[in-house]
């Protein structure tokens, strides 16, 4: 009897030693592939991932880059990004085509700052146009056509007094915008950091601060993803995006580090471009402003309900 006993109670000691080890095993992360424009505004994912924010919402993180919002949105729609990055205008425009698209987390906002913003309108030193109202009638290039560049542009121009109905827009890749802009291919560019500073260390004069006009705080972009992917991982990826938001924002020199690690923007350029904001949160009345902005202008064909795309 007393064999028997001790040969239970090994068996149970035995299955008591392997229980604890099995509930404690790792559980093993969720591979995510995010589709990400290798420039400023995205600072605070490359910096969460090198944080470990991510890896504490149980996601191995891979950030691929994309050309623009058009090419995250295809992506991630056609499942290869489970997560995007789209500035506002990009995300308006695939919900009003239907697509399943939803934003999970802010992505950059403009500083609201005249002088101070991470987005310009420049002209030559020796321009006629002086303010943004001068704006009127003129050529000016924006990196896509129909996007939150031209609607931001018009809004600088109204708000100057100005009309805008006669300007002519002109597609030009950001880095091609200031060398046009000195062979007077066009009379004016908008671009953003690191080209704002580019052009204005080679002369280049702001006449409108665009983000900053169209509206206070204006969030520019957002991440987002879209039906198919699971609720309890958009939730952590979420969490993670968030913790990166408010360390980016709270930490401007380690943005600049992080800089030099996925873009080609050099190291003194770096230093002095206006970093945006990385509020938590989306501004939705912003995102409300841009949506009737480019419904105004043509560039949304019919009313989006914000709410639908922004929870």
């Amino acid at each position: 009897m007393r064999r028997a006993l001790i040969v239970l109670a090994l068996l149970a000691a035995a299955c008591g030693g392997t229980q604890p080890a099995t509930d404690g095993q790792a559980k093993q992360s969720d591979k995510v592939n995010a589709g990400v424009i290798a420039i400023v505004d995205t600072a605070p994912i490359h910096l969460g991932k090198a944080k470990g924010f991510f890896t504490e919402q149980n996601i191995d993180l891979t950030i691929t880059p994309v050309q623009g919002g058009a090419a995250a949105v295809s992506g991630a729609v056609s499942g290869q990004f489970q997560f995007a990055f789209a500035n506002t205008t990009s995300l308006l425009t695939a919900k009003q085509q239907g697509l399943d698209v939803k934003v999970v987390a802010n992505g950059v906002s403009s500083t609201g700052q005249q002088g101070k913003d991470f987005s310009a309108v420049l002209v030559k030193p020796d321009s006629p146009i002086r303010t943004a109202k001068d704006l009127a009638g003129k050529k000016i290039s924006v990196n896509q056509l129909k996007n939150i560049g031209d609607t931001t542009v018009r809004a600088s121009v109204r708000n100057a007094g100005g009309d805008p109905t006669g300007i002519e827009f002109v597609e030009l890749p950001f880095p091609d915008a200031p060398a046009a802009l000195q062979s007077g291919r066009v009379d004016a560019i908008w671009v953003v950091e690191p080209f704002v500073s580019q052009a204005i260390s080679q002369g280049a004069r702001p006449v409108a601060w665009n983000f900053a006009d169209a509206a206070p705080n204006l969030t520019v972009a957002m991440y987002f993803t879209t039906g198919r992917t699971d609720a309890d991982l958009a939730k952590r990826f979420t969490a993670a995006m968030r913790k990166s938001l408010e360390y980016a924002d709270a930490h401007p020199d380690e943005v600049r580090e992080v800089l030099k690690t996925y873009t080609k923007i050099a190291p003194d350029v770096i230093a002095k471009i206006n970093l945006p904001k990385w509020p938590v949160d989306v501004n939705k009345a912003s995102v409300q402003t841009v949506a009737d902005l480019a419904l105004a202008d043509g560039v949304l064909k019919q009313k989006v309900d914000v709410s639908a795309l922004v929870p």
